[in-house]
């Protein structure tokens, strides 16, 4: 910016670090960076600072809470170089990451919603032949010796629980693969026998999976999931989700008071 090394009170690295409980080294390394525009020096070769350094530094430390290190950095980048639109248009991206991030919550809080069960499911038993099915086959749909392979409140067999979900045994078995789902053996035949919670957790991945979300993230939520010990822990969660976002929201809402005093006074 033409006006970028302004004239004015004279303020060494530590006036700029003490108020924000920085040390003078931060100072200097976020003027290499190009957070603070350049200094002048002193005869003696020292930084001199002026109170538009003292402005970039904290419109940069009001933009890190609401749009992470990096994305200040780059914001702040630009501005010194005189960038101003592209200084807006990474701002931007950074608002678009977070009702991106909203959807997701409301998406995971949506597809939770829906897996609580109303009502105790039963054993599941699916009517066929009262023999097992043939070596090599895994149709989930008989019995042996008159005794149902799945037993246990909600228990289930791959073709089953594939007809529920609407989906091929084959995408089970590619979740399974993947971590996202862990069904027991059946110690008889060897068939794969899905409990409740794995029901819960091939339930969750389908719909996510619908939403457009990779195995990757739908592998995180189950995870954490499993690691509450069912919906019900993932309350608080969820609440904290909320918080950080609406923290993250208001932070954006200072950072932007902040750099637009900064604008200003660069001109």
């Amino acid at each position: 910016m033409g006006r970028i090394l302004q004239s004015g009170v004279r303020l060494r690295p530590i006036d700029l670090a003490r108020p924000h409980g920085l040390s003078t080294q931060a100072v200097r390394n976020y003027e290499e960076a190009g957070i603070l525009p350049p200094a002048d020096r002193t005869p003696t070769g020292y930084r001199s600072y002026t109170s538009l350094h003292a402005g970039a530094l904290r419109a940069f430390l009001a933009l890190v809470p609401g749009h992470g290190h990096q994305m200040a950095t780059s914001i702040m980048r630009a501005v010194n170089k005189g960038a101003v639109d592209e200084a807006f248009r990474l701002i931007d991206e950074s608002h678009v990451q977070l009702l991106e991030d909203r959807r997701t919550l409301q998406t995971v809080e949506s597809t939770l919603r829906g897996l609580r069960p109303t009502t105790a499911p039963g054993p599941t038993t699916a009517p066929g032949p009262t023999t097992a099915p043939g070596p090599g086959t895994e149709s989930g749909t008989g019995t042996t010796s008159g005794h149902p392979a799945a037993s246990g409140p909600g228990a289930t067999f791959i073709g089953p629980l594939a007809g529920r979900l609407g989906i091929r045994p084959a995408t089970l078995r590619k979740w399974e693969r993947t971590g996202l789902l862990r069904p027991r053996r059946d110690p008889l035949t060897g068939y794969r026998v899905y409990d409740e919670a794995d029901v819960r957790d091939a339930r969750l991945a389908h719909q996510l999976r619908r939403g457009g979300y990779p195995l990757e993230q739908i592998a995180a939520l189950i995870s954490q999931v499993r690691a509450a010990g069912g919906l019900e822990p993932l309350e608080s969660a969820l609440r904290d989700w909320h918080g950080r976002l609406s923290a993250r929201g208001r932070s954006m809402l200072t950072g932007a008071v902040e750099l637009e005093a900064y604008l200003r006074e660069c001109g």
